[in-house]
């Protein structure tokens, strides 16, 4: 990865490493580098925003330099990550830009691009991007008749996006009572209107008054214990949480248990298979996939396939194998056969669709896929230099050789570096949780001396 893209685009705190002059360079190099990839002399780029307080200030500067590069928008506003996508394909854009740090604090903020077929935008794109913003190899910009102009969108783009959503199931949810929780961000923009197109299904919609800075504050998918409790309190069958830009989606059964990202793919995929719809008989995960899920899969004889963590990459997979469900963990999900990306609206309706068409709870479903005792520690460190100089480490791998030998088959450890963030990641599974606690605690304490 180049100095400005990460695994998710650029990320960064606003106006610390992530401003508005650097915004508009960004916007000038996409419109530039697009023009030459499509051949077109006004490319089309579509752009959406979660609810940060910072999220209209990168907007004007790119749409400045998109416009100044001579490219065209058709400005979305508040809007989910994966509406942006489908958007930008029903409506023939070259790209779609979105606005947003996902599930990370209010002051972060984040620029991702995807192509005109709905995908994050390729490698070697976003290096031209790149070399164009750091080496100032931009053209110069238009003037006159050359200049973008901007259309705004009205609610009917939304609306599109809804009545795409809703088609995906063909069941209507009576008789359920679900809870939703919108981290107050993008989805506070289109959930409440989702759901009530099921006139049948009961409704109640939490933290959907976004301010600016609550985005995810003690509430979504980061903060799901609130939606649990909740969720038992109030005896609802199921509780949804999307994150920030309601590209992930985790729930909470009738029991107050949080459905993890597996287990989302066990009850989808053992669904599919049950009808012949899952490719290959194989769902698509991470190596940060539970064992439970692995365990899964295979007393159902369900092939399993685990790529790096990412969500480009399961895709990647899919696209390779002609598969049609994947997903991570946290809680993005990719129904292949309806989108181009994770997209938690989605994935809370056909959670919701197996769930009532199954007559059984939501608690029953996962227990029928176990989640064993995992623990991941997060370690701070200094910069991208500091990271790759600790994975090098050989007193490091010692360590891992160490714990793997101690958990030997009831096991195992993963070390890695953050893709968005100044993290590495330790993660230990063990069948008991204070052994899975000890080992991780034993490789971060290490860590944090090298």
């Amino acid at each position: 990865m180049g100095k400005l893209f990460g695994t998710d685009g650029i990320r960064g705190v606003v106006n610390e490493n992530l401003n508005a002059e650097l915004a508009f360079e960004v916007g000038c190099a996409a419109a530039q580098v697009l023009s030459q990839d499509t051949g077109k002399k006004k490319p089309l780029f579509t752009i959406g925003k979660d609810t940060r307080i910072s999220s209209d200030l990168l907007e004007g500067a790119l749409i400045a330099g998109l416009c100044s590069a001579g490219a065209d928008v058709l400005h979305l506003g508040v809007i989910p990550t994966p509406a942006v996508a489908f958007l930008t394909i029903a409506n023939k854009a070259d790209a779609g830009i979105v606005i947003s740090a996902s599930h990370n604090p209010f002051e972060h903020n984040g620029i991702k691009i995807f192509n005109g077929q709905g995908f994050k935008l390729s490698d070697g794109l976003e290096n031209e991007i790149e070399d164009i913003v750091l080496f100032n190899k931009k053209s110069p910009l238009c003037t006159g008749a050359d200049i973008g102009q901007v259309t705004y969108a009205d609610q009917q783009e939304a609306d599109d996006y809804i009545d795409y959503l809703v088609k995906t199931i063909d069941t209507d949810l009576a008789g359920m009572r679900i809870l939703v929780d919108c981290a107050n961000g993008a989805a506070s923009a289109t959930a409440g209107r989702l759901f009530d197109r099921f006139s049948k299904l009961h409704t109640d919609i939490i933290n959907a008054d976004p301010n600016g800075v609550n985005i995810n504050k003690d509430c979504g998918s980061t903060h799901i214990e609130h939606l649990a409790a909740m969720v038992t309190a109030g005896k609802y069958d199921l509780g949804i949480a999307f994150d920030g830009d309601a590209d992930r989606c985790l729930a909470v059964d009738d029991a107050g248990e949080v459905i993890d990202g597996d287990q989302v793919l066990a009850i989808c995929g053992a669904d599919l298979n049950s009808r012949g719809e899952l490719a290959g008989k194989t769902i698509v995960a991470t190596v940060m996939s539970n064992l439970g899920l692995r365990l899964y899969a295979k007393e159902r004889r369900l092939d399993l396939v685990c790529t790096d963590v990412g969500d480009r990459n399961v895709l990647e997979e899919m696209e390779r194998g002609g598969y049609v469900l994947g997903g991570e963990q946290s809680g993005h999900t990719i129904f292949r056969r309806y989108a181009t990306t994770g997209d938690g609206e989605l994935t809370a309706l056909q959670l919701l669709a197996v769930v009532h068409q199954s007559g059984k709870r939501a608690s029953e479903l996962t227990a029928m896929c176990r989640r064993y005792p995992q623990v991941l520690l997060n370690v701070a460190v200094d910069s991208k230099e500091k990271k790759e100089a600790i994975m090098a480490s050989e007193s490091l791998q010692r360590a891992i050789s160490e714990v793997e030998e101690r958990l030997a088959d009831s096991g195992r450890v993963l070390v890695r570096p953050s893709g968005t963030e100044p993290l590495v990641r330790v993660m230990v599974e063990a069948k008991e949780e204070n052994v899975a606690q000890n080992e991780a605690e034993f490789l971060a304490n290490l860590i944090k001396t090298l």
